[in-house]
């Protein structure tokens, strides 16, 4: 639980303690990767248990302006423009306050340009006056190719230019762009010494980190510099049936049974027919996932996080055996599945932890095959494709079945599924799902 912020004596100021609310704050230039940060952020930070919430205030402002008409809009010269843009910026801070003061909310990402001085020290004022600690995330890109990437993936698909084509877009984006750097003011090293910030340069090439003052700060910091836009995919599946599986039974270390060797073979011929640069296949410590791994033909590395939860005195009963000598925790489980911790044993909650090393580095790499187990899968499912923690674990990972992920640089992450053994077992935990329903809980 987080502290509460107690008001001083004075009016304009409260006290910020240890745990208080954090108001991370984006800036830069438009096209910079900003809301792309701002979304990731919020989804690592929601995926680890730290309530978090994004605000746009592209979004306020449209809202706002139903129609958009040009660049003229956001000319430093244009007091209309700038009054509309104030109140949009003071109506997203007044929802922020809102998020972190009275709904339980941890983190807040104001997301915006927030590129002169003034701006800021409004924000920094509003943070002192409600008791939020402040965390500036600065991205500076003169990359020319990296920045148009980012308009034609990200801009061109905005509710602005929804009537446009896609030069006169390009052209009034880039002068809007120009309106921006009139008046851009970057975080300075000397000016800016007191303030807690990362600024990032060249989408990852250089990062300079200032005075970062607790353990959220430090979290975002070591994830920021862990992500990359390098085009890539990861594959998810579990690995094949085991004997335990056809049984009925949870947990354990079994081999794999006839059915999975067959799908082994079949997932062989999948990756070779992928034609995949450089991947890498990542297996848990267990015999299923090491004999799936193993008919592949090619190098492998066995991570122990990625182990099935740890069932505890569960392991490798069946769910009705369960439900007969443990009517408590079977009932505990159906409440909170989440949360929900077997006897001298792991819950999902727990396993979410585990797994974040393994998150982080998959984050750094390439192309990479994940042969794992279904809880982990659905933990590592819910951190691609934002799902709650509520959600996780109910996430559909049928066997015999590999998800391929493609992160978008500037958007939300791509899945696509691939059925390669049909004749599952039944008696895995409704794994007889159809393609259609599988893909309906993702999305």
């Amino acid at each position: 639980m987080r502290g509460s912020c107690r008001p001083r004596n004075t009016r304009d100021r409260a006290v910020c303690t240890t745990n208080c609310p954090t108001l991370i704050v984006t800036v830069g230039l438009p096209a910079r990767g900003k809301t792309y940060i701002s979304k990731k952020l919020t989804r690592y930070l929601n995926w680890i248990g730290v309530p978090t919430k994004e605000f746009n205030v592209g979004q306020y402002r449209r809202e706002c302006v139903k129609i958009y008409k040009s660049f003229e809009f956001f000319r430093p010269d244009n007091e209309e423009g700038l009054k509309i843009r104030r109140q949009c910026a003071l109506a997203a801070l007044n929802d922020v306050r809102q998020y972190l003061s009275v709904e339980g909310g941890q983190v807040a990402v104001f997301d915006a340009t927030n590129t002169t001085r003034e701006r800021r020290a409004t924000i920094i004022k509003f943070a002192e006056q409600n008791g939020f600690k402040v965390f500036f995330v600065e991205s500076v890109c003169e990359d020319p190719d990296v920045i148009a990437e980012n308009i034609v993936q990200v801009k061109l698909g905005s509710p602005d230019y929804i009537h446009c084509n896609t030069e006169d877009a390009v052209e009034d984006f880039m002068k809007r762009i120009k309106c921006y750097e009139t008046s851009y003011q970057p975080l300075d090293e000397v000016l800016d010494r007191d303030l807690s910030y990362i600024k990032i340069m060249d989408v990852g090439r250089r990062y300079l980190v200032n005075r970062v003052v607790d353990h959220i700060q430090s979290r975002i910091v070591y994830y920021l510099m862990n992500i990359h836009i390098t085009p890539r995919s990861i594959y998810l599946c579990r690995h094949g049936e085991s004997d335990l599986n056809t049984k009925g039974r949870i947990g354990g270390d079994a081999a794999l049974s006839a059915r999975g060797k067959e799908f082994a073979k079949h997932l062989r011929k999948f990756i070779q027919d992928q034609n995949i640069k450089d991947l890498k296949v990542w297996t848990s410590q267990m015999k299923r996932t090491i004999q799936t791994a193993e008919a592949l033909g090619a190098p492998y590395e066995q991570w122990k996080s990625l182990n099935e939860i740890d069932a505890g005195v569960c392991e490798e009963m069946m769910y009705e055996e369960i439900q007969e000598h443990f009517p408590l925790e079977f009932a505990l489980r159906d409440q909170d599945k989440y949360r929900y911790r077997y006897p001298k044993g792991e819950s999902y909650e727990d396993l979410v932890q585990r797994l974040e090393p393994v998150i982080m580095e998959l984050e750094r790499q390439e192309n990479v095959l994940v042969i794992c187990h279904q809880a982990v899968m659905r933990c590592l499912l819910a951190y691609f494709l934002d799902k709650t923690a509520d959600e996780l674990p109910y996430l559909k990972c049928p066997l015999h079945t590999v998800l391929k992920l493609t992160p978008v640089a500037y958007g939300d992450t791509q899945s696509a599924l691939q059925k390669l053994y049909a004749r599952s077992a039944s008696h895995v935990n409704g794994n007889r799902v159809s393609m259609k329903t599988w893909i309906e809980c993702h999305k």
